[in-house]
């Protein structure tokens, strides 16, 4: 995968980006004029960079970041409002940054008294192609971790199909994987708003008590804040964990991971259970009972 094309889906670009802002905000204090050209072009390029991002702030942080960043603009020929901007600027982006970091870390996972798991995914979990021999991801997990595995998973998969088949099947799993809404995000719903309605129910089904539910977050697209917004907002409400997509993302990375971009080869199923087992191992390594 293209280093850049990473950079922006796995969201550190927003990072960067707002390094760059950060640092357009500290030249402007220069009087020297030389710095003007190099101060805007590393303000536009971080602009950029925040923007292609897809990350889900919070619109609300948006908007002030946006408001004082105009402002900061509107006042650079004033000396003394413009070192105020910069300032007040420099806080709010600093702020978002402080926002969206936590989302950057892995799960945390709690300690579980039974080896099994259950898998909903899509067609990145379950496979594409007629190799019956080739092992998916959930099969390399329990095979090589003891583990006993239901796999929900299913070629096509949205949210709310994956809903209606969740309900042909009892889980008594303590640990559930989520691994659904690329078909949504790429056209296999009909909005965000339905998304959003979908994932709701589709977690709300699956949470309960003593159960820990993990949701692999979804690697954007330019401009798709959205979806990254619902799944931090349900996963909020139903106490689910998200796997950052920089995690994701970087099993899709590698050079033979992927038959097409985005289904999985062989090798791209052992990574991708490497990946899981990263997440979840320590829940069984300390389990009890």
């Amino acid at each position: 995968m293209n280093p850049i094309v990473f950079h922006i889906a796995s969201g550190d670009s927003f990072f960067s980006g707002i390094a760059l802002l950060l640092t357009s905000f500290a030249l402007a204090q220069s009087p020297r004029r030389m710095l003007n050209r190099l101060t805007a072009v590393t303000f536009l390029i971080g602009a950029v960079a925040v923007a292609l991002s897809s990350t889900a702030v919070p619109y609300g942080i948006y908007a002030l970041a946006g408001l004082v960043t105009v402002a900061w603009i509107a006042v650079r020929s004033f000396p003394g409002w413009r070192k105020r901007a910069g300032i007040a600027a420099a806080v709010v982006w600093g702020a978002a940054v402080i926002l969206e970091l936590p989302w950057h870390f892995a799960p945390q996972m709690d300690a579980v008294s039974s080896r099994s798991i259950t898998v909903i995914g899509d067609s990145v979990t379950a496979g594409v192609g007629s190799d019956e021999t080739s092992e998916r991801w959930p099969q390399i997990l329990e095979r090589n971790h003891s583990l006993t595995v239901l796999d929900i998973s299913h070629v096509g998969e949205t949210a709310a199909s994956a809903l209606k088949r969740v309900r042909g099947h009892t889980i008594s799993s303590p640990i559930v994987i989520v691994e659904i809404g690329g078909n949504d995000l790429l056209g296999g719903t009909s909005s965000a708003a339905q998304f959003e309605k979908d994932l709701d129910a589709l977690l709300a089904r699956i949470t309960v008590v003593d159960r820990q539910v993990l949701m692999f977050e979804l690697p954007l697209p330019p401009f798709h804040n959205e979806y990254g917004r619902i799944q931090r907002q349900a996963a909020t409400k139903y106490n689910v964990q998200l796997i950052p997509r920089r995690r994701f993302l970087s099993v899709l990375a590698a050079g033979d991971a992927t038959l097409d971009t985005i289904h999985l080869s062989q090798p791209g199923h052992r990574r991708m259970a490497d990946c899981v087992w990263t997440v979840i191992g320590a829940a069984f390594d300390s389990e009890t009972g």
